[in-house]
């Protein structure tokens, strides 16, 4: 067994009562033992935090780590121009190489800005090498291969026969699913109903069903696909899922911005979870997701940061102050404020994954997946009698992030990456890019 004691920390541990405490955090392997004054001294690895803030990791609920080699190839679209016009076809010419340096590229960046547990997905080839990656990086995910059996203007490389598709995502489940000593699981990634026969949708219902794992899809994201859904299936999205069966505790649905009554109704009553994208819903001008209504109805909400190519960055920091934000304008400044906010981007990302028995807060018997903070700088200061939520959501920045442990290990430390090769990767990413698009 080895121990790992962090000490003099200021614990902010998101757990049901919010404390904060000072003192010791220690950990046994990947789990943590003790909280508080008076750890044990007797440890492997004693980390001095002299002051310095430690939380959960973040935990992002909708990420696309196959897009990151196109962060700013797809500025100033809306949604369906911009995947028919830029991001299908781009992701149409992904190779292995590409799809391997894509995640990497996106993985730095998540870890070196806090975030230890993503939902992610991919596209429809190659997504072995995005599993690759997230094993070397160290990293919590949940991802899977993206499912297109349907639709117009899609590129021929991203157009599936269903049974292929179906085969296919789950030879990569009984590869991934639980690999790394659990640290990656699998997630059917049904892309969305405009791409997806009937068929490939209740396939996927039992499947899931069968092997206990999620279904990561999108819905209502916009107002030109709701109309192309009732068009083709005579009923809006999330009243479609509910009619074929899907609409259940394991469905996450990212965005979920243009809901009806009926649809906020079937997702409380069905345990169905939603991921919000705020940067991601601005840049393409989306809409506001009614985000503090569902909460307020008991609906677990998560946060995301999409993909690169929509955002353009994977933050949690700016995902944070941009939900806070947007909202404040529609409800009042009360509205969404920092402590809800920290709170989405931990402990209700977890619920959303039904991970909260395990991450998402700092708590005895939970998994070690923690960032530690340095707020000991200009622009978030001062502290006397200051707020840490405060602190944490509207002031601090990536830049802040000194220490990142998932899993009990330490993979980033003194805001070095230890798990990548960041020359390497920034190398990689560039040649990869050059060749797809000579491909495209």
């Amino acid at each position: 067994m080895t121990t790992t004691i962090i000490r003099n920390a200021i614990i902010m541990t998101m757990n049901p009562a919010d404390e904060i405490i000072h003192g010791d955090v220690r950990i046994e392997d990947n789990r943590i033992t003790h909280i508080g004054p008076g750890a044990p001294s007797e440890a492997d690895r004693v980390i001095e935090a002299g002051g310095k803030v430690l939380l959960p990791g973040f935990v992002q609920t909708h990420i696309h780590l196959c897009q990151t080699l196109f962060r700013g190839r797809a500025d100033d679209l809306e949604l369906i121009d911009w995947l028919k016009q830029k991001i299908w076809p781009l992701e149409a010419a992904h190779d292995e190489e590409s799809v391997y340096y894509s995640a990497l590229l996106g993985l730095g960046e998540l870890i070196r800005s806090g975030t230890t547990t993503i939902l992610d997905m991919e596209t429809v080839h190659h997504t072995s090498m995005a599993f690759q990656a997230i094993e070397e990086s160290g990293i919590r995910a949940f991802s899977g291969k993206v499912m297109m059996d349907h639709g117009d203007e899609v590129p021929l490389a991203l157009q599936e026969d269903t049974d292929r598709s179906l085969r296919e995502s789950v030879d990569l489940l009984q590869e991934w699913d639980g690999a790394a000593g659990g640290r990656i699981r699998y997630a059917f990634c049904p892309r969305f109903v405009v791409s997806c026969t009937e068929r490939l949708l209740t396939e996927v219902r039992d499947l899931a069903e069968h092997y206990g794992v999620l279904v990561h899809t999108h819905a209502s994201e916009n107002r030109g696909e709701i109309a192309m859904v009732e068009a083709e299936r005579g009923m809006r999205n999330v009243i479609y899922l509910e009619h074929i069966g899907l609409a259940r505790p394991n469905l996450v649905l990212a965005h979920s911005i243009w809901l009806d009554d009926e649809e906020k109704r079937i997702i409380r009553e069905r345990g169905v979870k939603v991921t919000h994208c705020p940067g991601s819903n601005l840049k393409l001008a989306s809409g506001i997701a009614e985000v503090p209504e569902l909460m307020r109805s008991g609906i677990p909400v998560g946060l995301g940061a999409d993909g690169a190519p929509c955002n353009n960055n994977l933050d949690m920091f700016q995902e944070m102050r941009l939900s806070a934000y947007m909202q404040k304008v529609g409800h009042g400044p009360t509205v969404m404020n920092a402590r809800t906010v920290l709170r989405m981007a931990t402990i209700g990302g977890a619920e959303v994954l039904g991970m909260e028995r395990k991450i998402g807060s700092i708590e005895t018997g939970k998994l070690a997946d923690l960032i530690l903070l340095d707020l000991e700088d200009y622009h978030v200061y001062p502290s006397f009698d200051a707020d840490w939520f405060s602190r944490v959501v509207y002031a601090a920045t990536r830049g802040d992030v000194e220490m990142v442990m998932i899993d009990g290990q330490v993979v980033m430390e003194g805001r070095q990456v230890l798990t990548l090769d960041k020359p390497r990767v920034l190398a990689g990413a560039n040649r990869a890019l050059q060749k797809l698009l000579h491909r495209l």
